[in-house]
């Protein structure tokens, strides 16, 4: 069997595939050298040493047994491929030899962390050989065939590989069963008609044993090497690993922890899972996607298309190896080569987030444990009392009769429709809970949602074909089954029926993992290989059936097994196209469980938090990994949901908060409330002023989120996607930016009054004051009193703010106020998108205004490149330009000379200018 390679273009065992074709197949099919040597005597000399000192370390004391083969030493600690990944076992040497791999014991590692495998794959493990490869139209098809059975049952011997230059910077890459067809994620991928004609990488396969080396042209670098280890290929186990070019990984949720991740033997298991966010626990949802950065700042990204349980396992090598346990290998690699075109690549490819209304990037309130609606009411009266900015008010499960959907409890909640309508006639908008699970315990013909959805055979069945029963808040539950198209239609009907009573604007969608009290159903789930896998990823509880229904459960699309990640999504649609159909508006959703494509119907809330201050900061990389992951509207409870908080902590956490992309204020029963109105005058100050500050910059928020909408541009950014150069920012996750040109930095810790946040090179402007900061790339000491958050606005940019109000409907009808940051070539650009703030598709339908900001030459310029009846309701009011470097003698607004204020810190302002938002104009300053 030949062995692993470092592959180079000229061996005679790999093939070149470049954008111009396939090379022709060569025959000769040479040795090849185990895959980590490189060329040269040098190599090999510090690999000699190495193993030489190693050996003397093992002689010392630490390998127990016979000497392991030479080609199982050869293989560097940091370069050891897992070859018996189960948990919960014991590794001994007669197991791990018995699947043919090396074994060498190594010290155990750090509490809760797995270490160097003792069990790794030695350089000659049987692997698959390309046996064919043949052109098509837009790339190539191939047969790869296994020789030798691996240790999982039900091998698949022969594969089929497809390969798609499908863009210029995008591959697609697909690894099939050649003769037999196996279960596909049901999502919506663009198919393109031609082949790449220019594609900025270059791939070349190694026969066999068979591996993908796939290249960045411009820089030679290697962004996947996949003979670093055997592809394995059962029904129930598939596994493909690869080199990475750089430590720098980020995305593969959901999970806890900082933004970037550890590639010290850390697995990441991808498993939709009812829990407070715990590091290393799989969490809400699922996205098999990693953006890596790479020497150069270069960056590229890998999206595996499979919603089966998985884990991703990182090594120092540093290297990846993906297991899966169903569907196929459906890879789409992005090579940018930016980080912000990674992203929108790959949301070419899941879909572009929908357009909020404007009311959704308002402030929301909510808890559990209002207890009443007249409670509820009296907190809103509070906020609009103090007059505090709200948008919407939530209720939790409290609302609803015995914890039933679509229910109301006649008692306590008797007044809801009455605050409804109070709420909309201020300009508000209400948004309620709902979870899958039906209550079936009714007596029958008494809750129409369980009878008439039995009547249809829309719930989750067992093997058995009857409905599997679990157990949620109102008792024992069935499982609306949202892959069933009838599903949506029964879903649209119970939210009309609710809505004739209640008209809600919005719905918070929970539990949808879905969670489950018992594990499995009522009766546990049956013996097979969906409920007892060959394998089991390393879910919390050890099976795939913790705290969820069972594998084996049937729906209309396929089998649990196979639906289980994708459960969130499918009601998201479900809910956002109710929505629609039922108020003719922009639907607003925001989901617990989440998938590749979600953000086309939903957002999301990071889950049931803590009130700690490490809860707060890892809001931060939970922000930014779902900015990649291609849902936007994105944020985390406020203050905390479960624990009390205390009045420190929520004011930091509403200074932070009210730059989430989505802000809601959420607090759990039984603690006291942490609304603004529940603290100190200074407190509740502090809060008001931040989300002023935050409703200031809506026309700014609501243009990044059409540039989302349009082409996936991130909201919340990191800041290394503005600075992919400045190898300092790829570490960062306790600061963000919004866009490109307004910089975070929160207080993230107790009893400070100052913060400590890195600055970028160049100028940045003080957002309140205007006053600059020269930064060479350094960090920064930055005085941060309680009641104030530091923002800081990026040289060369116009940012669109406003006169803020307590509600979007009285803030889009104030004066706007441009503020404009000079470079120190005293340019500057920025744009705004507006419209009606809630119609459906403004922008495809031509009912929007953009308009372009522009500074050269001491001229500012608005440019109108598209109107709408909406633009000539608004006037921009006034102008501030940071960075005048010279008082000016005068200011000309279209010719005519304007009065003008000009302070020491540089800040030119130019007031009442009264001017429509429809209509262009220049402003000069001499």
């Amino acid at each position: 069997m030949k062995s692993y390679q470092k592959l180079t273009t000229t061996q005679p065992a790999a093939c070149r595939v470049e954008e111009e074709g396939a090379a022709p197949l060569p025959t000769g099919r040479g040795k090849l050298a185990p895959w980590w040597v490189g060329s040269g005597l040098l190599v090999v000399a510090v690999l000699l040493s190495t193993i030489t000192v190693w050996v003397l370390r093992q002689v010392s004391g630490g390998w127990l047994g016979a000497t392991p083969p030479p080609k199982c030493l050869l293989v560097p600690e940091s370069h050891r491929f897992d070859c018996y990944p189960e948990r919960r076992v014991v590794v001994t040497q007669e197991l791990c030899e018995s699947r043919g791999c090396c074994f060498i014991q190594t010290p155990p590692p750090a509490e809760g962390k797995r270490g160097v495998p003792w069990c790794f794959y030695p350089p000659d493990f049987p692997s698959y050989a390309l046996e064919s490869l043949n052109q098509t139209a837009l790339g190539m098809v191939g047969l790869l065939v296994r020789r030798e059975k691996a240790y999982y049952p039900r091998d698949i011997e022969k594969l089929r590989l497809d390969v798609e230059f499908e863009t210029d910077t995008r591959l697609h890459i697909k690894i099939t069963d050649a003769a037999n067809p196996r279960y596909e994620v049901p999502l919506d991928v663009p198919r393109v008609m031609k082949r790449a004609e220019n594609p900025i990488y270059s791939l070349n396969f190694s026969w066999d044993p068979f591996g993908v080396l796939l290249q960045r042209k411009a820089t030679g670098t290697v962004l996947l090497n996949t003979t670093v280890a055997p592809l394995i290929f059962a029904d129930q186990f598939l596994q493909i690993s690869t080199s990475l070019p750089s430590k720098f990984l980020y995305g593969l949720g959901e999970h806890r922890g900082s933004f970037l991740h550890s590639l010290d033997w850390n697995t990441l298991t991808l498993w939709a899972r009812d829990v407070s966010p715990t590091e290393s626990f799989n969490l809400y949802g699922a996205h098999p996607f990693y953006l890596l950065m790479e020497e150069g700042g270069d960056a590229h990204g890998v999206f595996l298309l499979n919603s089966n349980a998985m884990e991703v396992a990182l090594q120092p090598a540093p290297g990846l190896t993906w297991r899966t346990i169903g569907g196929v290998l459906d890879f789409y690699i992005f090579l940018g080569p930016d980080p912000n075109m990674v992203i929108q690549q790959y949301q070419q490819v899941i879909g572009f987030p929908a357009m909020p209304p404007l009311w959704a990037l308002g402030f929301h309130l909510c808890r559990w444990g209002y207890g009443s609606s007249n409670e509820t009411w009296q907190t809103v009266r509070a906020m609009r009392n103090y007059q505090i900015p709200q948008d919407a008010q939530w209720n939790d499960i409290d609302y609803m009769d015995g914890y039933r959907d679509f229910t109301l409890d006649s008692q306590k909640f008797a007044s809801l429709p009455s605050l409804v309508q109070d709420l909309h006639k201020h300009g508000q908008h209400y948004v309620m809970i709902l979870d899958p699970g039906i209550s079936s315990t009714s007596p029958h013909g008494s809750y129409w949602p369980f009878d008439e959805g039995l009547r249809r055979g829309l719930f989750l069945n067992t093997t058995q074909g009857q409905p599997l029963i679990g157990q949620v808040w109102p008792g024992f539950t069935a499982f609306a089954d949202f892959s069933n198209p009838d599903t949506h239609q029964w879903w649209l009907e119970n939210l009309q029926h609710f809505y004739a009573h209640v008209p809600f604007d919005g719905l918070w969608i929970d539990m949808n993992e879905p969670s489950n009290f018992m594990d499995g159903s009522e009766d546990g789930c049956p013996p097979g290989d969906f409920d007892s896998p060959p394998y089991t990823p390393a879910v919390l509880g050890d099976s795939l059936s913790a705290k969820t229904v069972c594998a084996s459960a049937k729906q209309k699309a396929s089998v649990h097994y196979n639906l289980h990640n994708l459960y969130g999504l499918m009601e998201a649609k479900a809910t956002a196209s109710a929505l629609i159909q039922i108020r003719g508006k922009r639907p607003f959703v925001i989901s617990r469980s989440t998938f590749p494509s979600q953000g086309r119907y939903s957002g999301h809330w990071l889950g049931d938090n803590r009130s700690q201050w490490k809860d707060m900061y890892y809001s931060i990389p939970g922000l930014l990994s779902f900015s990649l992951f291609g849902i936007p509207l994105v944020g985390a409870d406020i203050c905390g949901f479960s624990g009390s908080t205390s009045e420190e902590l929520c004011t930091r956490w509403m200074q932070l908060g009210a730059f989430y992309p989505f802000a809601r204020n959420h607090n759990t029963q039984n603690e006291k409330a942490q609304d603004p109105t529940a603290f100190s005058p200074a407190a509740r100050t502090a809060m008001k002023d931040v989300l002023l500050t935050r409703y200031s910059l809506l026309p700014f928020l609501y243009t990044l989120f059409h540039r989302a909408h349009l082409q996936g541009d991130t909201v919340a950014r990191p800041l290394f996607f503005e600075f992919p150069w400045d190898v300092a920012t790829w570490e960062l996750d306790r600061q963000f930016l919004w866009g490109r040109s307004l910089l975070v930095t929160p207080v993230l810790e107790p009893g400070v009054d100052s913060v400590t946040g890195y600055v970028p090179q160049g100028t940045w402007y003080d957002f309140y004051t205007g006053s600059s900061v020269n930064s060479s790339g350094e960090m920064l000491k930055m005085s941060a009193p309680l009641e104030h958050l530091n923002l800081h606005v990026r040289e060369g940019s116009v940012l669109p703010t406003q006169k803020p109000g307590t509600t979007t409907e009285v803030t889009r009808g104030n004066p706007l106020r441009l503020i404009v940051a000079l470079s120190s070539h005293a340019t500057a650009w920025g744009d705004l998108f507006w419209d009606d703030g809630e119609s459906l598709d403004t922008f495809e339908r031509g009912n929007y205004s953009y308009v372009v900001f522009n500074v050269t030459q001491n001229i500012f310029t608005s440019t109108v490149l598209h109107a709408s009846t909406e633009a000539t309701k608004v006037t921009i009011g006034t102008l501030s330009i940071f960075g005048v470097q010279n008082p000016p003698s005068k200011v000309l607004l279209n010719g005519q000379e304007k009065p003008f204020s000009y302070l020491d810190n540089q800040v030119l302002t130019v007031s009442d200018l009264g001017i429509s938002l429809s209509q262009g104009f220049s402003l000069q300053w001499l």
